[in-house]
């Protein structure tokens, strides 16, 4: 079958691709072969899928269903596959597969990392057109709080994650460059630039972190009820995983009158529920909203900057 990638990939990658990168032209026929290499039957393309992979709803030779997803390398695909396998299933969607060259056609399928296909994960299946947003908020809240709970954990000696440190000061050095060139955004920029860097020179204990979490990011399943899914993993302090939490469903806070009430609640109610410091929380919230409003703003998501930025405003 034809590995057409969702629309919403195709933009989203657009927006952040290097120039020169042919990671998507290459896809339909890195998907074909990671397919056949592990002897997959294909069902469908998940559709709207996610913004950073291509994900395919598939059978193992056995019968057994399955997820195959495929990244690109600015994606960190092999920092997901260590995080999974270090979490081993608690909390988190199962790895099925330890490296990228296990299962039928081992060989090949470590052969071709080069290309697109080297980025390809084998995961449990999951209901992917249920996730924790389909609950009431507030049980919502509460059941992607508990989810992100068991993840936080000692991370791997084994393999060198991405720190919160390094992560965010590449995103502080972006954030500067757009507020000299857009002085609307500078007074909020230089705040939560203020925050991060407070926030970095006294961090607590580190711990192995999502790094991507949000509510859509945690789905129904058969062996637990809901599991986590699409890491960008890091280390840091979990207050920073649980910032974007914090405003999940931003639009319906942006169209309250009391949205900047029960933003503050929220961050209040989660910081106690999660033993995390409610003004380290408040502070990464600050700046992850910030940091997502700028990048927004810069590549043409107008609405998307407003509804982010104002959010940020609040705190």
């Amino acid at each position: 079958m034809a590995f057409e990638p969702p629309q919403r990939l195709v933009r989203a990658l657009g927006e952040t691709a290097p120039e020169g990168d042919a990671w998507l032209e290459q896809l339909r026929e890195a998907a074909g072969r990671a397919v056949a290499l592990r002897e997959l039957t294909v069902e469908r393309v998940q559709v709207p899928g996610g913004r950073s992979s291509l994900v395919l709803l598939v059978r193992r030779a056995d019968g057994t269903p399955a997820v195959l997803k495929l990244a690109p390398p600015r994606a960190r695909p092999e920092a997901e596959r260590a995080a999974l396998a270090h979490w081993g299933g608690r909390g988190a969607v199962q790895l099925l597969e330890a490296d990228a060259g296990e299962g039928p056609g081992a060989g090949a399928c470590a052969g071709a990392g080069a290309g697109a296909g080297a980025g390809a994960l084998l995961l449990e299946r999951l209901h992917p057109d249920v996730s924790v947003r389909s609950l009431p908020e507030a049980k919502a809240l509460l059941e992607a709080a508990g989810t992100l709970r068991r993840l936080w954990v000692e991370p791997p000696a084994d393999f060198a994650f991405e720190t919160v440190a390094a992560r965010t000061g590449r995103q502080a050095e972006a954030m500067r460059a757009s507020a000299e060139r857009d002085p609307e955004v500078a007074p909020l920029v230089a705040e939560a630039l203020g925050a991060r860097e407070a926030l970095v020179a006294d961090a607590p204990e580190a711990r192995l972190l999502h790094g991507t979490f949000r509510q859509s990011k945690v789905l129904a399943g058969e062996r637990m009820p809901w599991l986590a899914v699409g890491p960008d993993p890091v280390v840091g302090e979990c207050a920073f995983d649980l910032a974007r939490l914090v405003r999940d469903r931003v639009e319906d806070l942006i169209a309250s009158p009391s949205g900047a009430a029960t933003t503050r609640r929220r961050v209040k109610r989660l910081a106690e529920s999660l033993d995390v410091d409610q003004e380290r929380l408040r502070g990464w919230t600050l700046f992850r909203a910030v940091e997502s409003g700028v990048r927004a703003r810069r590549v043409g998501r107008g609405r998307d900057a407003e509804l982010l930025l104002e959010f940020a405003g609040w705190l």
